[in-house]
């Protein structure tokens, strides 16, 4: 089922949590497909203290695809994201289940301060 939004001017700074409960930051910006009218991906800014500040260390925020994002609301649930281990990134293989490694998401240092 595809996520309806309203507005996007709705998403600007609502706060985003995994579906695992984790506080991950802030929406800061959203990527839009004008030709489609879709949203393509959220730009979240990692928040001190935060579950996606400690995996990203001095990484100021991370680029989510939407399709990663599950839900709407007051808040903003995306699948929970985990960081890749050793034997993931020796075997990059398909994973099964909801969890979402790193490399699935971009990372980026461009979110302003």
């Amino acid at each position: 089922m595809a996520i309806q939004v309203s507005s996007v001017s709705d998403t600007y700074a609502k706060d985003v949590f995994t579906d695992k409960g984790f506080f991950c930051g802030k929406v800061e910006d959203i990527e839009c497909d004008l030709k489609r009218f879709k949203v393509r991906s959220l730009v979240i800014r990692a928040m001190k203290g935060s579950y996606l500040s400690k995996m990203l260390g001095d990484k100021k925020g991370v680029v989510i695809p939407f399709p990663m994002v599950q839900a709407i609301g007051d808040v903003i649930l995306i699948k929970h994201i985990v960081p890749p281990t050793v034997e993931e990134e020796a075997t990059s293989g398909s994973r099964g289940g909801r969890e979402t490694s790193m490399d699935d998401v971009s990372t980026t240092n461009a979110v302003d301060d």
